[in-house]
């Protein structure tokens, strides 16, 4: 099931990206003392009291150049549609200010939870001050302080006190789930239709005209999948137009949902930032991954035209170098038969299990060839390793000491692994644990 999503919403300069930053544990957003600093809306994880969370800066929402009260409405809106919590953000220095009644005003229509964080009362004598804000009409205010990270607890209690219920798996664990995600106008509906052989959705030349996400399910050669629409959609018309990373936040969800990712590129465009974003995400998220180049009957082409797309990718996306490459054209279905076997291969390795004492031969075998590291007069010792877990294939290194494991001999370890039992199309992970 997808995390649920909370968004922060407010008008500018109510320490918005400072909680942000809190909940996510790390600086992300740019924080200044200037209203707008944000520069980019900004989409991070969180975690508390077990439960695992997206959450939004909506302060990153650009929505060009409408006034500043229309773009916090368009802001709150867009928020609304995608998150299940909403954290209300206000500043209890400035009391309540029109445009906290004109935020108010949109959330009431929303029926989404809404959370009233209080923010800047940095002391116990500034408390009082919560009490305006009675008046905006969502029950007890939270006193939080962005600066010194006081009252998050209980802010972060009563929001996952609204977290949705976790749902059962509603498919078999035989089924082969995946999505596809890109940038707007990649070619994603349109390879949608391909596969299925028929119109299921919307397809049209105009970036972001996908309406609505239904999951489709079908049977080739025996095998069921069923496909995840990303939907790197739209609501709204122009809001959504302006704001085209926001697609990222729906193939979030998606991602969470399966187990091959489908990474669409457009040949005709070649791989820009956005891209590499966006696969950062099925990355991070531990799913199969399989890059597919759309549009490539749309390309001039000679000898040597596809190894060199071939070669800025693996360049561009070297975090994906497990990744197999499909060059395709949804129009002409050029080799569009090549893509469920591996999405099934992908699939399959990503849930594979290998045989401990098999395993630990690799291991040695690699340490032979390749002597661990010192470090400070110390070297790296390894016991045994052990697959502790799959989706995606998950290892345990039993060490001396886990600070001895360096990234690059981790990295060699991880390229005998795929050696010996291929994980094509999935990423694999190795964690150095200290021998009890």
């Amino acid at each position: 099931m997808a995390n649920p999503v909370v968004a922060i919403v407010g008008r500018p300069n109510v320490g918005k990206s400072t909680i942000f930053n809190r909940i996510a544990g790390e600086r992300i957003s740019i924080v200044e003392d200037v209203p707008g600093v944000t520069r980019d809306r900004i989409y991070s994880s969180g975690e508390w009291l077990n439960y695992k969370f997206h959450i939004i800066d909506t302060g990153g929402i650009d929505i060009g150049d409408e006034p500043l009260l229309t773009q916090i409405r368009q802001q709150a809106e867009i928020a609304i549609d995608e998150a299940d919590v909403i954290i209300f953000m206000t500043n209890g220095r400035d009391g309540v200010t029109a445009a906290d009644e004109e935020v108010a005003k949109i959330l009431h229509r929303s029926n989404k939870p809404v959370v009233l964080a209080v923010n800047k009362i940095d002391n116990p004598d500034m408390r009082d001050l919560i009490y305006d804000f009675y008046v905006l009409g969502f029950g007890e205010p939270y006193p939080i302080s962005g600066s010194h990270g006081t009252g998050l607890g209980d802010l972060l209690d009563a929001v996952a006190q609204h977290f949705p219920k976790q749902k059962e798996e509603e498919y078999e664990d035989d089924v082969i789930k995946f999505c596809l995600i890109g940038r707007p106008n990649v070619g994603k509906s349109s390879l949608v239709n391909a596969i299925l052989g028929e119109e299921r959705v919307i397809v049209s030349d105009i970036a972001g005209t996908t309406r609505d996400a239904v999951d489709t399910t079908f049977t080739r050669e025996g095998q069921e999948y069923v496909i995840i629409d990303t939907a790197g959609m739209r609501k709204r018309g122009k809001i959504y137009e302006s704001t085209e990373k926001y697609s990222i936040l729906r193939a979030l969800k998606a991602i969470e949902r399966s187990d091959v990712v489908l990474v669409v590129l457009n040949a005709e465009e070649g791989i820009i930032e956005q891209d590499k974003k966006i696969a950062g995400y099925a990355h991070e998220a531990g799913r199969g991954v399989v890059i597919v180049v759309n549009k490539w009957d749309a390309v001039e082409k000679d000898d040597k035209t596809l190894i060199e797309f071939e070669r800025k990718i693996r360049d561009h996306f070297q975090f994906l170098d497990y990744a197999p490459i499909l060059f395709v054209s949804a129009k002409t279905k050029q080799r569009l038969h090549k893509l469920l076997p591996l999405v099934q291969m992908a699939s399959e390795n990503h849930a594979m299990r290998v045989q401990t004492n098999v395993l630990n031969e690799v291991i040695m075998d690699a340490v032979a060839m390749n002597p661990t590291p010192t470090h400070n007069g110390q070297r790296l010792k390894i016991y045994y390793v052990t697959q502790v877990a799959v989706k995606p294939p998950t290892f345990v290194v039993f060490v001396n000491d886990p600070e001895l494991m360096h990234f690059s001999y981790e990295r060699f370890l991880e390229n005998r692994i795929r050696d010996a039992f291929g994980f094509e199309g999935t990423p694999i992970k190795l964690i150095a644990r200290p021998r009890k």
